[in-house]
């Protein structure tokens, strides 16, 4: 959160995501701080043992700097999507990223209950937007409701992003 009281939601974690990477580098203020938006487990590593196993397992080292690029990429494509891209196509993106579209291995999973508010704060827009541009998306076959538990997202949506 800003001074100003603003905050942005730059990036949404999943199981085997790492957080809080920034002390390895000696980063003194902690910039960022973490939601669950389901229940989860989290696992606590310190400093001192991460850079022990940095150093020694070459192939875990290896997977980690995978891992912080491909997320660095990511961060990089969210910025551009908030600069560049409306907030429909905006709200199409992020959906597809919580129902793991694409991601090899993964199946699309169907989305937990997630209020349009939080929605709203992860891509910059109003939540009566978002409602809009839901119900629009529900209308055109792209997201069916679970009866209150979530919801599913069709690859159909993946239209709306391509689109221009």
């Amino acid at each position: 959160m800003s001074q100003l009281g603003k905050e942005a939601t730059i990036g949404i974690l999943n199981e085997g995501d790492f957080l809080g990477e920034g002390c390895l580098t000696g980063q003194p203020l902690r910039l960022c701080s973490a939601v669950a938006m389901t229940d989860c487990s989290v696992m606590k590593i310190d400093k001192k043992s991460m850079m022990e196993v940095l150093h020694r397992e070459h192939a875990f080292s290896d997977m980690f700097v995978a891992y912080l690029l491909t997320r660095n990429i990511r961060y990089e494509e969210d910025l551009v999507d908030q600069l560049f891209n409306s907030s429909e196509k905006r709200l199409a993106r992020i959906l597809l990223l919580l129902a793991h579209f694409g991601k090899e291995g993964k199946p699309e999973i169907p989305i937990p209950k997630i209020s349009q508010e939080v929605l709203a704060e992860m891509i910059g827009t109003t939540r009566s937007r978002v409602s809009f541009f839901m119900n629009r998306f529900r209308k055109l076959g792209f997201i069916d409701y679970d009866g209150g538990s979530g919801f599913r997202v069709h690859s159909s949506l993946l239209n709306i992003v391509l689109h221009d």
